[in-house]
């Protein structure tokens, strides 16, 4: 049994082990995961990787150890592309595709969206059309692409449809979802008060929706996108798929990768104008 000395002195470490300040490599560990990274120091470690990937990409073509045959070269991609900028077809074939990519989004969008909510009204409905709807979206739609050219043509109306087929699905599941997880007592609640069926689907069924409606959106345009160049791969007059599978056809590589960049300029303010579009939307819904 320790002494009375023994106890007093086990306190008085106890207490020094609790007043201690936490060691040097703790403290920092922890400013570390609290801290975020500078956007300045992002961006420019970004702009330094693109750079240095451009910088070896180049020399390895120029000393032969990259194939500038099969992968071309940094140059010869920025000479393809200026003249791409020059004759106005670089502008032509992605605004071609950007329109086509936008509409598929916002049909596929505002079709799967009411197409979720409609599944709400009925659960007999809802149980007939769901196995339908989870097998069309395991389908591979790059299958359905020559059969959506030869119906709607070679035109636009063949890509906003692609985009279409693969944007509806996925909007389609996010909402029923969405309107499955509504609080049953809640619904209850509300009809115990003498709301009547529309009440309850505007009040409660479509606001509980939404944020699951607009998480979406991200993919969907990213979807709409795909669908717009699997269209124009097939069969098209314009845009940047049909520039790119050209390219392909004609061992063109440098034209193919001046493409591709224009095809990655797109997606990215795709991306940025449907993030401000989510944030804006996210934002109303929170003030209401």
């Amino acid at each position: 049994m320790p002494s009375e000395g023994e106890v007093i002195e086990r306190k008085g470490n106890l207490s020094k082990l609790r007043n201690a300040p936490a060691p040097r490599t703790r403290t920092n560990a922890l400013k570390y995961e609290m801290s975020a990274p500078k956007p300045w120091l992002v961006n420019i470690g970004r702009l330094s990787l693109f750079l240095a990937v451009l910088l070896l990409w180049e020399l390895g073509a120029s000393i032969g150890l990259v194939n500038s045959f099969f992968w071309s070269q940094p140059s010869e991609i920025a000479r393809t592309w200026w003249v791409g900028v020059q004759t106005g077809a670089v502008w032509q074939d992605t605004f071609y595709t950007f329109r086509s990519t936008v509409y598929g989004f916002l049909l596929g969008t505002a079709g799967g969206t009411l197409l979720g909510l409609s599944f709400w009204w009925s659960k007999y409905y809802a149980r007939i059309f769901e196995p339908f709807i989870i097998m069309f979206e395991a389908m591979p739609k790059l299958a359905l692409a020559p059969i959506i050219v030869l119906v709607f043509g070679i035109g636009m109306g063949s890509k906003v449809a692609m985009g279409f087929a693969i944007t509806v699905v996925i909007t389609t599941l996010t909402t029923y979802n969405g309107v499955r997880s509504v609080d049953k007592d809640l619904v209850r609640m509300v009809y115990s008060l003498g709301a009547s069926r529309l009440q309850v689907f505007r009040k409660v069924i479509v606001p509980t929706a939404i944020p699951a409606m607009i998480s979406a959106l991200r993919i969907n345009i990213g979807l709409a996108l795909t669908g717009a160049i699997v269209g124009e791969y097939i069969g098209s007059e314009q845009g940047l798929g049909r520039m790119i599978f050209y390219a392909g056809q004609t061992y063109e590589i440098s034209l193919i990768w001046a493409n591709i960049f224009n095809l990655s300029i797109l997606s990215m303010l795709l991306y940025i104008l449907v993030g401000k579009l989510e944030g804006y939307l996210l934002k109303g819904f929170t003030h209401k």
